[in-house]
């Protein structure tokens, strides 16, 4: 069973390595004039070419944005005075590294996105074989609100399962009076996220979805549904982008599919009150006395 488990983890930690690897590439290429699609394509090629798989599509989130924002097959967007989340995922037989970084190309952040930061490497030094929830998200809050900026309540980090990139436990980013003790070898993403003083402090969905998973197969009778249906089954449940499927009659397939219950979409999150938002995240294996950092990123002070 302990060599079961080690295969597992090692697993992990490939994924993580390859994953880290490709988001230090990626931040490279975050520039003002360059094609938001052209550092996803590049994000999810890359993870290919490693050896993984994507877990996700790669998030592009800008200024307001929280999550959930992927370029379309035809964007033309480019990067401007952003404050940008680079939030992507990499799998390894369904076994998940999930990381985030911020790059700020306005120069004017730099306390929010240390801020983020910051919550991540304070949440990371007390994770251990029997802490709670509770404290995780304690730590998070109180290091984000002594830089002087505000944790975002509705967004949380999340367990990493096979297949499964939003998992139990819930790692909330503020104190709750209830929580879940983490154990030895529980795979978790820790993500602070944090919003300057324009900020409510809470995102709301906004806009068009670009970003679907897979519910529950159902029968449909539409021919496009049926084979879009089957195209999809290869994530396994995992987030897919909409500009990675066939593109016949695609709109009309994914409404049919999501009107049915098979499909969950992902409208874009922003944050409530028009504040921007910074985000750091990595996955962690938890550890008897402290946990592994899987996809090692910026440095951890």
């Amino acid at each position: 069973m302990e060599e079961e488990t080690e295969l597992i983890l090692d697993k992990y930690r490939s994924a993580g390595r390859i994953l880290a690897e490709v988001r230090e590439e990626a931040v490279e290429r975050i520039k003002e004039g360059v094609a938001l699609l052209e550092v996803a394509e590049f994000v999810e090629n890359s993870i290919r070419e490693k050896g993984a798989q994507p877990a996700f599509p790669c998030n592009i989130s800008r200024n307001e944005e929280a999550a959930h924002a992927t370029p379309s097959i035809d964007d033309k967007s480019v990067f401007g005075k952003d404050i940008v989340k680079l939030d992507i995922g990499a799998h390894i037989d369904g076994y998940i590294g999930d990381s985030a970084v911020t790059v700020d190309l306005s120069g004017n952040n730099e306390g929010l996105v240390k801020a983020s930061e910051a919550a991540l490497s304070e949440a990371i030094k007390i994770i251990r074989d029997g802490v709670s929830t509770v404290e995780i998200g304690e730590v998070i809050e109180n290091t984000i609100r002594e830089q002087g900026y505000k944790p975002v309540v509705n967004l949380t980090g999340h367990g990493l399962i096979r297949y499964n990139s939003h998992a139990p436990p819930t790692i909330p980013n503020v104190k709750y009076e209830h929580g879940v003790i983490l154990r030895e070898n529980n795979v978790i993403a820790i993500e602070p996220f944090a919003t300057d003083a324009q900020g409510a402090g809470k995102v709301v969905e906004s806009g068009n979805a670009e970003i679907y998973s897979l519910l529950k197969a159902k029968p449909v009778r539409l021919r496009e549904a049926k084979k879009l249906l089957e195209e999809i089954k290869k994530y396994q449940g995992l987030p897919f982008a909409k500009r990675w499927l066939p593109r016949e009659r695609l709109d009309l397939a994914l409404r049919t599919l999501k009107n049915t219950g098979a499909l969950r979409d992902y409208p874009v999150l922003r944050e409530e009150g028009k504040g921007l938002i910074a985000q750091a995240e990595h996955t962690v294996i938890v550890k008897e006395d402290g946990c592994e950092v899987t996809t090692a990123a910026f440095k951890l002070d």
